[in-house]
């Protein structure tokens, strides 16, 4: 009988432990939502955004993409030039008119990158509790695909982790959650609202100038109770200077990349990876006005962008 009983509570709190896993879905936006975080965002966010461009002045955010960019293995880029024509180079008419093409072998995760929806998920299990079987298909996503998403214009918060730590790069291993985070943009003068796009500055950049192979062997970032509390702030996205945005080793040795767990799939969160925030940390750039037109590759996991920041 105590056998028994024992065996019942076991299953039990396995039932329980169930049903806490799959409260992340449905989405507060609805069963069958496929944007996520991006919801929050109206033409009265755009208009306040918009206001703080006092000086005109612009940062691209994003970093050059090429053969020698880091990439998560095994990532790769690829160029080839075309001439037009027959691909001889013979001119046209009798304007003799020539040209170049381009060809490009590249996989969307290389260099500065949006991750969408469809990127990480739990056990196959996606953004909205959406299995993988419903909307991979190996010729494109039928769901959360970049294509997908309008254009994301917004108020940018910059968050200079680096400063407020004290060191210009951060050590890999470095961990930063709520409580760091909220005294850094205490000591900055800003305060993280709905709708905002919030960057992470940690110097972990510079390094991919000098050895792109320490550059991938782990990094500053994110942990999963700052990942959580963003979220539940309502931020639209997530970004930083590094490969992938949350701490490398991570937090729990056992698990993988639980912060693109927490962002994405539990949250609806989208992640900026490689984002290149030196020029705001130079000028010390708190907030600005964040615009993103992300290509429209149809059915797309993710996409290589150049944001700008405008203040």
């Amino acid at each position: 009988m105590k056998t028994s009983m024992k065996i019942l509570g076991i299953c039990c709190a396995l039932g329980a432990t169930t049903a806490v896993a799959e409260d992340w879905f449905p989405s507060k936006f609805g069963a069958e939502d496929t944007l996520g975080a991006i919801n929050y965002l109206d033409p009265a966010i755009v208009v306040q955004a918009a206001q703080l461009v006092k000086t005109g002045k612009t940062y691209a955010l994003g970093v050059e993409t090429g053969s020698d960019s880091p990439a998560y293995p095994p990532r790769t880029y690829q160029m080839t030039i075309l001439q037009l024509g027959d691909g001889s180079g013979t001119p046209w008419g009798t304007n003799k008119t020539t040209g170049n093409d381009d060809l490009m072998t590249v996989w969307m995760g290389v260099g500065s990158q949006i991750d969408g929806l469809g990127h990480l998920g739990i056990n196959h299990v996606y953004y909205n509790g959406t299995h993988a079987k419903d909307f991979v298909k190996n010729t494109g996503l039928t769901k959360f695909g970049i294509d997908t998403l309008p254009p994301i214009v917004t108020r940018g918060v910059l968050i200079d982790i680096a400063r407020h730590l004290g060191k210009p790069v951060l050590d890999p291993g470095t961990v930063f959650n709520r409580a760091e985070i909220e005294a850094a943009a205490k000591a900055q003068g800003v305060t993280i609202k709905q709708g905002d796009v919030v960057l992470f500055h940690t110097g972990w950049l510079n390094v991919a100038d000098s050895d792109k192979d320490r550059f991938m062997q782990g990094e500053p970032g994110l942990g999963v109770g700052g990942a959580a509390w963003l979220a539940g702030l309502g931020v639209v996205a997530v970004g930083s200077d590094s490969w992938g945005v949350e701490v490398v080793p991570f937090e729990n040795s056992d698990e993988a990349f639980p912060v693109h767990q927490e962002l994405l799939a539990k949250n609806g969160v989208y992640i900026l990876e490689n984002m290149d925030t030196r020029a705001l940390a130079a000028d010390k750039a708190t907030e600005f006005l964040f615009v993103l037109g992300q290509p429209r590759f149809v059915g797309a996991v993710q996409a290589v962008i150049n944001p700008v920041a405008i203040r």
